[in-house]
């Protein structure tokens, strides 16, 4: 049975589906306005790695990420750069499906933008305006979170005790501190829609529920995201659910943050540092590593020093590849346990991972017993014992791919230039001309690739 976390009960519960051997699962994906941070990185990470193991456990998942393509954030990138709304969104869209791929993040199923519900927004709207659920101001619609009794329950607070922390700014017009902008009024020269309470844009708590009950349906399985949306965002989603009369997520799932220092990685603390930055610099497989090295409700912290660390892990795992020539996996490809056949020594691994990783996704212990099965690996094949140790080596790429992380037996990509001089290095050293060998080793070497020599000749790779 697969056991996760469930944020309102606070504790590990059994991971229940709604249907049978399938499983509906929504994360909030990004507001495209800028260049993703580490902090997404991590979040899409952690849940690529839950749909990832979810499936290779035999579930069929369904999974439904968003895009937030109108906001204030993006009309005012737009003003300031003398550009259109869609223009700012198109491009960091653009830019977050590049770094999403470089870390070999699987598309959703579904990819909803906000603008693409609207209309559907709007009728949610209408609705508690008839409900006398919610209310019209001078700046726009919003929701009286006094009609929902259990309103807190993802914060962990009661109402009275969420309405006394918080700050009241002197020319407000809302009922509450709590209450939330489910639409907000267009000003001169913004993106408007036109309804009947007003022309205008939808809030972003109200963009999410709207699309991910219209693709997953009343009580979808899994809800997820950071653990920075838990309040108030993904409550407001709730309440607006209950509010509806709609069953809602049945289980909340939300990862820690990245750290730097002693503070969390935000934009609006201004201390991101930009993932496409991070993976111009480095193998992108290595962060996917530094991430499920900790436990995905764990605060990480991104340096030199741990990506370091998880790139000298990488080539371990690059270098059991090579020693036995295995296939990369993973990537685009979502890989299911029932398609390998494992031997008996290697199921005794995956049943050990398998364990580790149904209950809570404990990729930190996982990870560790798949590295200590490489080093066991190297061994068996030290002492001759080649098919147990290939057997051994196979079932580790395995349960690393239905991680997400493929490793490399072959040489990595370099341009003609580079490979010419791979070509002219192996016929040197095949006539004996050493000298010339060394220097075509120093030029690659100066070209900032890693030689080594093996049965079939030169290959090269990355540092």
């Amino acid at each position: 049975m697969l056991r996760l976390y469930d944020t309102i009960h606070g504790e590990v519960r059994d991971l229940v589906t709604r249907d049978p051997g399938r499983l509906s699962m929504y994360v909030c994906g990004p507001t495209v306005y800028d260049l993703p941070h580490l902090g997404h990185g991590r979040f899409t990470l952690v849940w690529d790695v839950a749909r990832r193991w979810f499936t290779f456990r035999g579930l069929d998942v369904h999974f439904v990420s968003n895009i937030t393509d109108i906001d204030d954030n993006i009309i005012n990138r737009a003003l300031r750069e003398g550009t259109t709304e869609s223009g700012v969104a198109q491009t960091y869209e653009d830019e977050w499906w590049a770094a999403m791929s470089l870390i070999g993040v699987a598309r959703p199923d579904d990819v909803p933008h906000a603008t693409q519900y609207v209309p559907e927004m709007v009728t949610l709207i209408e609705s508690f305006l008839a409900d006398d659920v919610a209310y019209v101001i001078s700046d726009g619609v919003y929701f009286d979170t006094s009609r929902v009794s259990d309103y807190g329950l993802l914060a962990g607070q009661a109402l009275d005790s969420l309405r006394a922390g918080a700050r009241i700014e002197a020319s407000e017009e809302k009922r509450s501190p709590l209450d939330f902008a489910l639409w907000k009024f267009a000003k001169l020269g913004e993106p408007r829609w036109e309804a009947a309470f007003g022309a205008g844009r939808p809030g972003w708590h109200t963009e999410c529920v709207v699309m991910s009950l219209g693709l997953l349906g009343n009580g979808f399985d899994l809800h997820c995201g950071g653990l920075d949306l838990k309040f108030p965002h993904h409550e407001n989603e709730r309440a607006q659910a209950v509010a509806a009369h709609r069953p809602f997520a049945q289980h909340w799932g939300h990862n820690g943050w990245v750290m730097v220092g002693d503070e969390k990685m935000s934009k609006s603390l201004g201390n991101f540092t930009s993932l496409t930055d991070l993976l111009a610099r480095t193998d992108a497989r290595a962060y996917r590593l530094l991430v499920i090295r900790s436990h995905y409700r764990s605060p990480i912290e991104v340096s030199p020093a741990t990506i370091a660390d998880a790139e000298r892990a990488l080539a371990r795992l690059d270098s059991l590849a090579r020693r036995f020539d295995l296939p990369a996996l993973a990537g685009e490809m979502l890989v299911r346990q029932r398609d390998f056949d494992f031997t008996q020594q290697s199921e005794v691994l995956v049943h050990h991972v398998s364990e580790l990783l149904d209950e809570d996704l404990n990729t930190p212990l996982a990870v560790a017993e798949l590295f200590d099965a490489v080093s066991r690996a190297n061994t068996l094949a030290d002492q001759g014992k080649m098919t147990e140790a290939r057997d051994l080596a196979v079932a580790v790429t395995v349960l690393f791919a239905a991680l997400g992380l493929s490793v490399f037996s072959a040489v990595h990509a370099s341009d003609d230039d580079d490979q010419l001089l791979v070509h002219a290095r192996d016929q040197a050293r095949s006539e004996g001309n050493w000298a010339e060998a060394d220097r075509l080793r120093d030029e690659l070497v100066t070209r900032g690739w890693i030689v080594e020599d093996s049965v079939e000749g030169t290959r090269i790779r990355r540092a």
